[in-house]
């Protein structure tokens, strides 16, 4: 599966458009990590916990929109972009969206 943030793949020609695929995940804070991520927020400094808590989600979205980009039989997905919302108190959601289509 191609993905890209581009609306084209070099060196490839869209054969057919077969609409939007999402994929998402909704992430809540771990107790534990909040009270080590707050005394490293006194200091300052990269949330280590929070980053890799959000690599994760990226990759588990986006995995998620290549399985339904595969279900309807796109090979590619592209101007691929991520978005987050809140939708509870210390839970969030993330999204990877793009258009999936036919290369070749």
């Amino acid at each position: 599966m191609i993905l890209s943030t581009l609306e084209y793949v070099p060196g490839k020609t869209v054969t057919s458009h077969l609409g939007i695929v999402q994929g998402s995940t909704v992430r809540a804070k771990n107790v534990g990590r909040d009270i080590l991520s707050g005394l490293k927020n006194l200091v300052g400094g990269e949330l280590k916990a929070y980053t890799e808590l959000l690599g994760d989600a990226r990759e588990e979205s986006l995995q998620r929109m290549q399985q339904q980009a595969q279900s309807i039989g796109a090979n590619a997905v592209l101007n691929v972009r991520f978005a987050t919302s809140s939708v509870a108190q210390g839970a969030a959601e993330l999204l990877a969206y793009g258009t999936a289509v036919v290369v070749e």
